[in-house]
């Protein structure tokens, strides 16, 4: 059985990237302050730097952090 991290930001569409913590869908992230800010709300991070390149905490589909298209 494969594990994966507890955040997952899904490949963008046309509103944005899906974004799930524990497998739950908390909203669409437009850019990386996004994820930060749905992982400060989870209480997963309260560090001033969120790791988000860190791939135990976070899995990214179809781009990684950096990919972020704006016609997608």
């Amino acid at each position: 059985m494969t594990t994966h991290p507890p955040v997952i930001v899904y490949p963008p569409t046309a509103g944005g990237r899906r974004v799930t913590i524990h497998g739950q869908i908390v909203g669409l992230a437009h850019g990386r302050g996004d994820v930060a800010e749905f992982l400060r709300r989870a209480g997963l991070s309260d560090a001033e730097e969120i790791p988000l390149a860190d791939p135990a905490l976070i899995e990214w589909r179809g781009g990684d952090l950096d990919y972020w298209p704006r016609d997608a």
